[in-house]
Order: C-alpha cells, then sequence, then structure tokens
C-alpha cells in the first residue's frame, strides 16, 4: 500500500511541474480536450491504462 501512495504522490508531482512549467500549454491542451468527443479521449485513456500495466510490469520483474 505505501507503494500506491507513493505513485500517487509522483504522479502529482509530475502534473504540478508541467503546470508550473508551461501553464500556457496546460490551458491550450485543456481547450483542445474539451472540444474533443468522448470516444477518442476513452481510447486514449484505454491506451494509457495499459501503457501503464505494461510499465508497472516491467519496473516490478
Amino acid at each position: 500500500m505505501p507503494d500506491l501512495w507513493a505513485a500517487l504522490c509522483l504522479v502529482l508531482v509530475l502534473e504540478g511541474l508541467l503546470l508550473f512549467a508551461a501553464p500556457g500549454a496546460w490551458k491550450r491542451a485543456v481547450a483542445q480536450l474539451m472540444e474533443m468527443g468522448d470516444g477518442p479521449l476513452r481510447i486514449a485513456g484505454a491506451v494509457m491504462i495499459g501503457l501503464g500495466l505494461l510499465a508497472l510490469q516491467w519496473v516490478r520483474a
């Protein structure tokens, strides 16, 4: 369980770095995401989940 909390904390750090380093780019990306339909976002989310699980398996091996 501590590993899960550590991973969630790292997600916050990475997202915070993006907001800190390039707030304008982040705003433009969010605006583009708002214009997209649900289908492409679901596909992107599924791909990200799959890649994350593969990366986790690779790191844990």
